[in-house]
């Protein structure tokens, strides 16, 4: 009925659940044979569909609330990735100032987490990714997921080939190198920022893109 609630209704069918709507109506039992096969024909609908109505206002409620999660759930990652991007940028810099004052032991502490930090990054995508894949999202879904699969795939690995280099500069024996440390912590360094850079770039066009 329109001016039914929308707790009436889960009332009603809680009730009928319990077995409130197996009684007959008062005065039912030896009414007149119009009245009687009028209540037999209606009386079971109106409870019914009170209760399927419920049921899919209760079905829509729970969709909506988990496509939402699901949004909530992928924005907090890229967010969160981008974070651990940005910090693995200032480890490498606060890396690079240990060289610049002969700390060795410093640089390959912090370089390592810089490192550490750009698999994670790795890993909050493939967790992004398989969110996408959970929400019905894929590649040829639409415009706006192949455009996100396929530029942070891409972003995805040449950060990969970064932390390649950043791993070939924390192992490597600079001793009988043609060049020094400091000049190969430097460049590696650029390569890693530009990646940031670039990360930030993809984040505004997809948010532009909307």
């Amino acid at each position: 009925m329109p001016g039914t609630s929308l707790v009436d209704e889960i009332e009603l069918v809680l009730d009928d659940i319990r077995g409130g709507g197996k009684n007959p109506p008062p005065g039912g039992g030896d009414g007149g044979g119009d009245g009687e096969s009028s209540g037999k024909r209606h009386g079971p609908q109106v409870p019914a569909a009170r209760r399927y109505a419920t049921a899919i206002i209760l079905g829509m409620v729970s969709i909506v609330m988990f496509f939402m999660g699901m949004v909530a759930a992928f924005l907090f990652l890229v967010w969160l990735n981008t974070i651990i991007l940005l910090i693995s940028s200032g480890v490498i810099e606060l890396a690079r100032r240990g060289l610049d004052h002969d700390d060795v032991p410093r640089f390959q502490k912090l370089w390592v987490g810089a490192t550490a930090l750009g698999f994670l990054f790795l890993t909050g995508q493939l967790v992004a990714w398989r969110e996408m894949v959970t929400a019905g999202f894929y590649v040829a879904t639409n415009q706006a997921s192949s455009f996100f699969y396929i530029f942070t795939g891409l972003h995805g690995l040449h950060l990969l080939g970064g932390i390649a280099v950043l791993v070939y500069v924390a192992r490597r024996n600079f001793a009988r190198a043609s060049v020094s440390r400091a000049a190969a912590a430097e460049v590696a360094s650029y390569y890693w920022h530009f990646m940031d850079g670039l990360w930030i770039f993809l984040l505004m066009l997809m948010y532009l893109g909307k």
